[in-house]
Formats: C-alpha cells, structure tokens, sequence
C-alpha cells in the first residue's frame, strides 16, 4: 500500500510539473506574439515615415524643376513635363512592383515571423 501511494504522490507531482510547464510555454508564445507585433508595428511606423519623407522630398523637387524649367518652356509645359516624368515613374514602379515590393516584403515579414530568436 505504501508503495502505490507513493505512485500516486509521483505521478500528482508530475502532473503538476506539466502543467507548469505548460503554462510557462503558454506564457513564452504570448511574449513572443507580442515581441512579432511590435516588430512588424515598428518597421510599418518606419515605412511609413520614410514613404511621407519620399513624397515631400518628391513633390519639392518636383516644384522646383518644374519653376525652373518655366523660364524656358513656359509654365504650363513645364507641369505637364514633371506630370509626365511622374506617370513614367509609376509605369516603372507599377512593372517592377514584384522584384521591387512584393518580393522585398515577403521576405521581410517572413524573416520576422519565422524567426527564432528572440530581439
């Protein structure tokens, strides 16, 4: 008899070291959602910041070769000109989006969340 409860008082102890087992495990899968989550929420913040910065950058400079070449071509055929080098670039843009977005992305986000090792 002493030896079953014995059993018993082993096995409660296992159990009990499951559980807690389990329950650190559930704990290092929530630390590492988040620790994904802010990765991804920060390189989004990033990509925005850095994608407003380009606009701005773009439309002033834009406005100012398009002022300068006023004074040679005039002021409206120098905004169709910069409307025009625009819609060029996002025909480029838009032909390269695969090798230039998509695929860059992917393998961003894929090395964010596939990763192992905790940043």
């Amino acid at each position: 008899m002493l030896s079953s409860d014995k059993n018993v008082e082993t096995i409660g102890q296992l159990v009990q070291a499951v559980i807690r087992y389990l329950n650190l495990q559930k704990e290092s899968i929530k630390f590492d959602v988040v620790g994904k989550l802010v990765q991804l929420l920060t390189v989004a913040a990033l990509a925005a910041v850095g994608f407003l910065l380009v606009i701005a950058i773009l439309l002033y400079f834009s406005f100012a070769v398009a002022f300068w070449l006023s004074a040679s071509l005039g002021m409206t055929m120098a905004f169709m000109l910069i409307s025009l080098a625009h819609l060029l670039l996002l025909v480029v843009v838009f032909i390269f989006r695969k090798a230039w977005i998509e695929r860059p992305l992917v393998k961003l986000l894929a090395n964010i969340l596939m990763s192992d090792d905790p940043q």
